[in-house]
């Protein structure tokens, strides 16, 4: 077990899909404001190591690993071990991975409706339940990634817009549930950060155009969303903020 920075409270924070694009934004912005940092991954073998190991020249032993599916049965409680292993405790945990593909009515696959809904709906519930007793025993923090088009779809993508729906029901359900001793939200990020599939560049400006600010946003603010509602939000709960340049308005 290794000593954190205390200028987080002395907080560990797990996050889910850490090792790349917006987790791994979310774990450098955690972990420079003096957060440990478990960074979860299931493929991202070597991205994640190269993170972890830029965090920890910053500050030794303040950031690790872990490998998990977060649809197999024994993946809850493992990451929440890991973290209790490496820095004794869990404060945070934030649910950032996704997965993200088309589907069309008509051709919807149970392969692609449980890939998508196990990830972004089933791993959090179920994570978040494995947390709950280390949440409540440090009166900790669950910050689930939902999406814009969790509160309204996205054409070409049922299954996908289905599943953050839920995740920002769940989101609410769980700061009911889990009050007082555990505080919930969510964040909704609009056009931050395009799809690593090739999206069509006219869609990418009709959604730009469809932005109050028309312009896209970074991972940065997200993150700094996610700090917000980990560290100065101590009444919020309950709530899901659009990160979207204005693009859900």
């Amino acid at each position: 077990m290794t000593a954190c920075n205390p200028s987080l409270d002395g907080k560990v924070v797990l996050i889910t899909g850490g090792a790349r694009r917006v987790g791994a934004e979310i774990a450098r912005t955690m972990h420079g404001a003096g957060a440990c940092v478990l960074i979860h991954y299931r493929t991202s073998a070597q991205a994640a190591s190269e993170l972890a190991e830029d965090l920890n020249r910053a500050r030794p032993g303040t950031a690790a690993v872990q490998e998990a599916d977060l649809l197999s049965a024994e993946a809850p409680e493992n990451l929440v071990n890991a973290a209790i292993r490496a820095f004794g405790g869990l404060d945070v945990l934030i649910n950032n991975a996704s997965s993200f593909a088309p589907s069309t009515v008509g051709e919807i696959t149970r392969v692609q409706w449980n890939d998508l809904i196990g990830t972004n709906l089933q791993a959090p519930l179920f994570l978040s339940q494995a947390a709950v007793p280390s949440l409540a025993e440090r009166r900790g923090v669950i910050i689930n990634i939902v999406d814009i088009h969790g509160l309204r779809p996205l054409k070409g993508y049922p299954v996908y817009s289905t599943a953050k729906a839920g995740l920002a029901m769940l989101t609410r359900s769980l700061a009911r549930e889990l009050g007082p001793q555990i505080r919930v939200n969510g964040i909704a990020p609009g056009p931050v950060l395009w799809p690593e599939h090739d999206i069509d560049e006219a869609l990418k400006r009709e959604i730009i155009a469809k932005t109050a600010l028309q312009r896209h946003g970074s991972p940065t603010d997200v993150a700094r969303t996610a700090l917000f509602l980990a560290q100065d939000a101590p009444y919020i709960t309950g709530q899901i903020i659009a990160v979207d340049g204005g693009r859900s308005i």
